[in-house]
């Protein structure tokens, strides 16, 4: 035995779940590709792992946040297109051509050193151009691109023009409309570069009232992982992370009892608790603990629902098992994530969101992958 085996959670990975929702995603708008974003250890999924799965079912673009992830997809996948959104930091331009990967140039000064590569190296590595349409985050200014792409180009052609929706995830607001319209009369500008607009939100909203948001290429992300971006509104995805905890000691307590830190839950009936071995350090944010009058997230025992109970500490959990079978006791394992208490569900009860419970997986966990 390893000592994985005497960890404090468990986490399965289902690949083939991943690799059914990037093929729902790319049946949604069949003539724009479906990329795959991979950053963030694919989610906290595992890139490597997560990537091989992907391409296999069929994702020839993938999008990463820095070159250390490019380089792992580009091991994982060795015939991908690879971008990295965080750009091009100082001096990186010969370490990206000889990965073979695309930065995604949102500055003139970006722009300008990868133009200055080119010039100088002879060679002619393909880069992407991100406009800001609305984030304020990175990006061109449009009235720079314009400038820019009616001032005869980059530099270089563009293997892509890009920009990222705010608020699709809110399908109601405007702003998405205003984003879809910006891009493309800035597109008409330089009509043979694909375009991509579309993130998760937006791939699943696939549309606005004033036209559509696929564009050439679509950049869905946590949606890949089954999360679902925009609140209130079904989407055909399977969940892909299924996390257990291991009960470590089970205690009768009285009512009116007080559990952990600060004593902030006290218990209005006797009670049967189970202690977990995972806690905040593992990436159960401590805002999903409880208290009187506040209740937290919940873990289950088959489909038995067992609320947290109290503060969540740094590697331990208190939930109440009064009504979950008897045999419930040391040793045993208890769902935090799975078909009952989804990566969304936590996200709520965190007063968060799927990313960040996603993302915030531990490396503590065993992990187990399917397919």
């Amino acid at each position: 035995m390893t000592d994985d085996d005497f960890a404090g959670g468990r986490l399965t990975i289902d690949l083939g779940a991943l690799a059914d929702n990037w093929r729902t995603l790319a049946a949604l708008s069949p003539a724009s590709e479906c990329a795959a974003v991979v950053k963030a250890d694919a989610y906290g999924t595992g890139l490597d792992r997560a990537a091989a799965a992907l391409a296999a079912a069929g994702a020839k673009t993938f999008f990463v946040a820095h070159l250390s992830e490019a380089r792992v997809v580009r091991a994982a996948a060795p015939e991908a297109v690879v971008y990295v959104l965080n750009g091009l930091p100082r001096g990186a331009a010969l370490a990206y051509a000889e990965v073979g990967v695309r930065p995604v140039l949102g500055s003139r000064e970006e722009i300008a050193e990868w133009a200055g590569f080119i010039a100088a190296s002879g060679a002619n590595p393909a880069a992407a151009i991100h406009i800001d349409t609305g984030m304020t985050r990175l990006g061109l200014e449009p009235a720079e691109a314009a400038e820019l792409m009616r001032g005869g180009g980059f530099g270089f052609r563009p293997a892509l023009l890009m920009s990222h929706l705010a608020c699709a995830d809110e399908p109601e607001r405007p702003e998405t409309e205003r984003q879809r319209s910006a891009f493309a009369g800035l597109r008409a500008l330089l009509p043979d570069a694909p375009a991509s607009l579309a993130n998760s939100a937006g791939t699943l909203l696939s549309r606005t009232a004033g036209g559509d948001l696929a564009f050439d290429l679509r950049r869905p992300g946590v949606a890949l992982y089954g999360s679902n971006p925009v609140a209130g509104r079904p989407a055909p995805l399977k969940p892909v992370v299924r996390l257990e905890a291991r009960v470590i000691q089970t205690r009768d307590a009285a009512a009116g009892t007080a559990v952990g830190y600060g004593g902030v839950e006290t218990l209005a009936r006797p009670s049967r608790l189970a202690i977990l071995s995972i806690g905040y350090a593992d990436g159960i944010l401590r805002a999903g603990g409880s208290e009187d009058g506040a209740p937290g997230a919940a873990a289950y025992v088959g489909d038995v629902r067992c609320p947290y109970v109290g503060r969540i500490s740094m590697d331990l959990i208190a939930i109440d098992v009064t009504d979950a079978p008897a045999s419930v006791g040391r040793g045993s394992w208890v769902e935090i994530l799975g078909d009952h208490f989804g990566v969304d569900d936590l996200g709520r009860a965190c007063g968060t969101i799927g990313y960040e419970v996603l993302t915030g997986l531990s490396r503590r966990y065993q992990r187990l992958y399917l397919g």
